[in-house]
């Protein structure tokens, strides 16, 4: 269960290897400092920050962002270190609000490398600091545990640092600033160069998480993106992301050794420990590499013809996921690679361009002219062969997604993908499940599925407010709701159809009965557990019932005795969509949906709210927890998620059913058929 820290509170650190979640409305700096049994920080060294992300057993972002994942090992941390301190900063040089009083306040979640939660802590209270020590990993008897600390700086990061005992403090703030404000983080390597058969580098390493374990996305997973995604944005914080779809939304960092050392007669650097393990948690051993490719080049210097599943894995389906996994980070780094190169050559015009105008000897004649021809020469040249290294690596990444995209198994699949014609109920779940669809606005033509793993660690939050449409267009409220609808349906159907046979459960909450129409082919083919409830009685009815079981099969695990729950109690996972939130909900209720929200995931509850978040801002921050721990989905396409190394915007597209389509109806009926005889 996840503590609620308050300020001076501390909690047990059940695990060693933990992921350290930042939210907040605006970009802010993300760092830790490692400090002795009494606090004190010995050295930049023993500092990890955007220009020196990674310590032995700690890394941290690489950049300013809405959300960050920060990567700790406990047991990789040195023996002289007792204090892991969590730090938040706002860019200085006019970049942002300049304090924490003019944003929202951030909020902080320890997580175990599933993304479940062991604590929390919303930063409240911030005026006018522009930094904070947000967390506390220390020491005490041997065990580590957590402390909400919540001390702000008006002097920003130099103060900080000072109060930590840093003799160089005042010069590792500015170091800091520069390398947030000069895009040293942004400045991204292009993906690893393809081997002489033209695939990525193969590894027998074990699969990471996928995208959606970072949304973001940005943040966070958000995979393809989760949750704990990748790349999401978290809680409409626009962007993560998710998870990076955000984490909001994200494959998980593996910190390096420690930056360089510093002058002589300061501490050295910390030492001992390794690189913090991210090996899949149900893998014990290392997966089979990838099978060798089918297809080879037609000739040398020719790239390979790709070939579907060819990643690690231990079957097809994992090959695949992780296949979808590597596309993904390859259009993310080649795109920062591009974008960053585009920005060096702009500084670098503007810099000539500066020296021409400062010198008065350009000025007569024709020097000055030629000078700036030049200048603009030199940047259209450097621009252009940024544009050639993108256009080769697009042009391969959609020759695989040609060749990967009809390989995909129906979990993985569009809806118009001919394998759901063929749509049998499986006898087991699937890893994942596709939720849509991500692009960069630098290669549209590449799509790439957002995978969220299996079961959820989440839930979902599919945002009806008024949003453009591709064209520029906006929906009216009206319109946007039924999308939004349509779009949970679709969803929803796909849950139902990866699951088992009366394995998964769906309840509906429609209080104004306005979604009839959208919820017809689910309440026509008889898959939902009841009728949707309509009403205030309705709607306490199906809270009331959920939120029960989720006490129940607590305190069944809890004591260790999952056997003794309840005759007849629904073991399924179960679903709750939420139509037209807040109308019909009141206090109680809408506390409940927290309570679901927070602790159902762990026991197979999770909750998928179709609402509009400014309609419901009447509710103030009693709504803030509920919107962080889903995961933000839109019914038309949208660029709110990102991924976790360097925080692109991408443009996501719902996993929509073509119209005119049969399909849903046959998933369903298909659905509705299997588990009759569990309803008996």
């Amino acid at each position: 269960m996840t503590a609620e820290l308050t300020r001076g509170q501390n909690h047990p650190l059940p695990r060693a290897r933990l992921e350290i979640r930042v939210s907040a409305g605006t970009p802010i700096v993300a760092g830790a400092t490692l400090g002795d049994e009494n606090g004190k920080v010995h050295g930049v060294e023993w500092v990890a920050h955007p220009g020196t992300p990674a310590l032995p057993g700690l890394e941290v972002s690489r950049q300013a962002a809405a959300d960050h994942r920060l990567a700790v090992d406990l047991d990789a941390v040195p023996d002289a270190v007792h204090r892991v301190s969590v730090l938040l900063a706002l860019p200085a040089g006019g970049q942002g609000p300049g304090r924490f009083g003019a944003v929202a306040a951030p909020f902080v979640a320890v997580t175990g490398l599933d993304g479940d939660e062991v604590a929390s802590y919303t930063i409240t209270g911030l005026e006018a600091e522009s930094a904070v020590v947000a967390l506390e990993l220390y020491r005490r008897q041997g065990a580590w545990k957590v402390r909400a600390v919540g001390q702000g700086y008006a002097g920003g990061i130099a103060e900080l640092l000072t109060d930590q005992d840093l003799p160089q403090a005042h010069q590792l703030a500015q170091n800091i600033q520069e390398a947030v404000a000069g895009g040293l983080a942004r400045s991204v390597p292009a993906p690893p160069a393809r081997t002489v058969d033209g695939n990525r580098p193969r590894q027998a390493a074990t699969p990471a998480h996928g995208p959606d374990h970072g949304a973001a996305a940005p943040q966070g997973s958000t995979g393809p993106v989760s949750p704990a995604s990748p790349y999401d944005t978290r809680s409409g914080s626009d962007p993560q992301p998710p998870e990076a779809p955000g984490q909001h939304g994200t494959q998980q960092p593996c910190p390096a050794g420690p930056g360089d050392s510093t002058s002589a007669g300061q501490s050295s650097a910390p030492t001992g420990g390794g690189p913090i393990d991210y090996s899949h948690p149900r893998r014990q051993n290392a997966a089979p590499p990838p099978p060798p490719p089918t297809a080879r080049p037609a000739g040398p210097g020719q790239p390979a013809r790709p070939v579907a599943g060819d990643a690690t894995g231990w079957s097809m389906e994992e090959r695949l996921y992780n296949q979808v996994w590597g596309m993904f980070e390859d259009l993310a780094r080649t795109t920062a690679a591009y974008r960053s190169a585009v920005d060096f050559a702009d500084s670098r015009m503007e810099k000539e361009l500066d020296q021409v105008l400062s010198d008065p000897r350009s000025r007569i004649g024709g020097q000055g002219e030629a000078a700036r021809e030049a200048a603009r020469t030199r940047h259209a040249q450097l621009v252009s062969q940024a544009r050639e290294v993108l256009d080769r690596d697009v042009a391969q990444l959609a020759a695989e997604a040609e060749v990967v995209e009809p390989a995909l198994p129906a979990a993985f699949a569009r809806w118009d993908n001919p394998v759901w014609h063929g749509y049998r109920v499986p006898m087991e779940i699937p890893m994942a499940l596709r939720l849509g669809d991500l692009h960069l606005p630098e290669a549209d033509r590449v799509s790439i599925p957002l995978l969220v793993r299996l079961p959820l660690e989440r839930g979902l939050w599919i945002d009806s407010g008024r949003s453009a449409s591709l064209d520029g267009s906006f929906a009216d409220s009206h319109e946007m709701r039924r999308l939004g609808l349509e779009a949970a349906v679709a969803h929803a159907a796909r849950l139902l159809a990866v699951y088992p046979a009366g394995e998964f459960t769906v309840h509906v909450i429609d209080p104004a009965g306005s979604g009839s129409q959208a919820l017809a082919p689910l309440v026509r083919t008889g898959v939902l557990a009841a009728p949707p409830a309509l009403g205030a009685a309705g709607t306490a009815d199906v809270l009331a019932r959920l939120t029960q079981r989720v006490d129940l099969v607590q305190m069944a695990l809890r004591g260790g005795a999952p056997d003794a729950l309840p005759p007849g109690l629904d073991t399924s996972q179960q679903l709750l969509i939420v139509n037209d939130f807040p109308h019909g909900f009141d206090d109680r209720a809408v506390n409940q949906l927290r309570y679901l929200a927070d602790e159902g995931p762990a026991v197979g509850v999770h909750l998928m709210m179709v609402a509009d978040r400014e309609e419901s801002a009447g509710y103030g921050p009693l709504l803030d927890p509920l919107w962080r721990a889903l995961l933000r989905l839109t019914p038309v396409a949208d660029d709110h998620l990102a991924d976790p190394w360097v925080g692109h915007a991408w443009t996501y597209e719902p996993s929509l059913v073509p119209p005119g389509s049969q399909v849903l109806q046959h998933v369903l009926t298909q659905v509705a058929a299997a588990r009759r005889p569990w309803d008996r």
